[in-house]
């Protein structure tokens, strides 16, 4: 009977842990999306306790608590921060099978050097050890990031931040880039009237520039893309239900800002050609700045009601959504391609049913001009586990380069997530090993090597061409 978690856990085979410890496990980390707050890595942090960096808006936490009745005042409440790490302790023996059980030990293990298992009897002592080392210089937050090799970092960025913490981390030269993405869901959703207007009229504060007509909405917006890019943006990012790729007309979309600026509530028909305009405009400013764009797509949002009323979005009441993909994305794709205008892209599935679709339709636009141009991107959200892995991976595998594969991130708020990325390698490894031992692969150990390490790290490098941003931190230390 093998242990639990040790240095072979999910590699079945000889081969397969050779290929991850001796080709995957050091590769650096390029966190090329996550939703780590800047602010905390600028001003370098210490939290307080375990509890502070494991649970504070962690909602995969929050929802197994919550499906294990435990009171909300446990997760996002009033109860002081030992009860919430005790009722989580007392959840993570309940989490079998869950990948958060892994991640969890994983997660001890790799950071704080803790190998018992979490549970009530351990709690104390578990919380007190690490909470204690987390007060230390050795467990900051830039410790924290440098501890786990990790050597480019891409946040998520809303057009009208002031990017004021990305400019502070240049300043001080923190030798692991720190660059923003620009994420614009909020200048393209105008299912609500009120907010769309308010979010108008704060961009208009940040630019200085009046807002009346869709033009100036564009150019104030246009100016933001442009100001995150002299910050070292160059990434996109969408969250989004589906692609918009509705028939539109130029003045169709200044009578449609005109209705919503003046109060009016748009209708469905009315928010899909904004929304098909917004994203056009968004694409053609990456191409024209040689941008990778992202497209998040496929997730049912906020479906508790009462639930977002009381503790807003993003607290763990979303869900896997089941929207038609195909056509709207290739349309799309196919007007950005027909005016040779799609920049590089990754397109990130939520419903596993439309693995293959997606998996096929990147292959639809893939030119030839760069390797891996339009990407089948990385497991997301409720998939980013060990089934939802491999059947991304196999996906790709069948239907395209999983050599070209630009690898894993981590999608996340914490700073004790990188583990993440060494429960993907070993996935990885684990598949290439077994298949070499069966003999579907040949026993080519170097080329395979070379392979995963290409997806574990060289391959989002190139494709991001963020080396030039390493050479110059280098250079500028020097």
């Amino acid at each position: 009977m093998k242990k639990f978690l040790d240095e072979n856990f999910l590699l079945a085979g000889k081969t397969a842990q050779m290929l991850y410890h001796e080709y995957a496990k050091d590769m650096p980390i390029i966190d090329y999306h996550c939703h780590l707050p800047q602010q905390q890595i600028a001003e370098d942090k210490n939290f307080d306790n375990l509890t502070q960096i494991w649970l504070y808006g962690d909602h995969y936490k929050w929802r197994a608590m919550r499906a294990n009745g435990i009171d909300e005042k446990y997760c996002t409440g009033k109860a002081n921060d030992f009860e919430k790490f005790k009722q989580w302790a007392g959840t993570v023996p309940y989490t079998l099978r869950n990948p958060l059980y892994h991640w969890t030990h994983l997660e001890l293990q790799r950071y704080f050097d803790v190998h018992d298992l979490l549970n009530p009897d351990t709690a104390k002592a578990i919380y007190d050890d690490c909470s204690a080392k987390l007060q230390t210089k050795e467990f900051s937050v830039k410790s924290l990031l440098r501890k786990m090799n990790v050597k480019t970092i891409c946040t998520t960025d809303d057009p009208i931040d002031d990017l004021a913490f990305h400019a502070k981390l240049k300043a001080d030269e923190f030798e692991i880039p720190v660059l923003p993405a620009f994420r614009p869901d909020n200048a393209m959703n105008v299912s609500d009237t009120e907010k769309f207007n308010a979010y108008v009229k704060k961009l208009e504060g940040i630019t200085n520039i009046s807002i009346s007509s869709f033009d100036d909405f564009l150019f104030a917006l246009q100016g933001r893309h442009d100001f995150f890019a002299s910050m070292g943006c160059s990434v996109s990012d969408h969250g989004l239900e589906e692609l918009y790729a509705d028939e539109f007309t130029g003045s169709e979309i200044d009578a449609i800002f005109n209705k919503i600026h003046s109060g009016k509530h748009l209708n469905e028909t009315e928010q899909r050609k904004f929304k098909s305009a917004m994203l056009l405009h968004f694409a053609e400013w990456d191409w024209e700045k040689g941008w990778v764009q992202q497209f998040h797509l496929g997730a049912l949002r906020n479906n508790n009601s009462r639930m977002l009323q009381q503790l807003g979005p993003d607290t763990g009441w979303d869900s896997i959504g089941d929207f038609s993909q195909g056509r709207a994305l290739a349309k799309f794709l196919n007007r950005l391609d027909s005016e040779n205008k799609l920049s590089k892209t990754i397109i990130y599935n939520l419903n596993p049913a439309d693995n293959e679709l997606m998996a096929t339709m990147t292959g639809n636009f893939n030119d030839g001009s760069v390797a891996g141009k339009i990407q089948f991107g990385a497991a997301w959200w409720f998939l980013d586990q060990k089934d939802g892995m491999v059947k991304q991976v196999n996906a790709l595998s069948n239907m395209g380069l999983l050599s070209r594969f630009v690898g894993m991130l981590t999608d996340s708020r914490s700073f004790l997530s990188y583990p993440r990325h060494e429960y993907f390698r070993r996935i990885l490894c684990n598949l290439f090993g077994s298949e070499v031992e069966s003999g579907e692969l040949p026993n080519d150990i170097k080329w395979i090597g070379k392979v995963i390490q290409d997806i574990c790290y060289y391959n989002a490098k190139n494709y991001f061409n963020w080396q030039a941003v390493n050479e110059e931190v280098t250079a500028d230390k020097a």
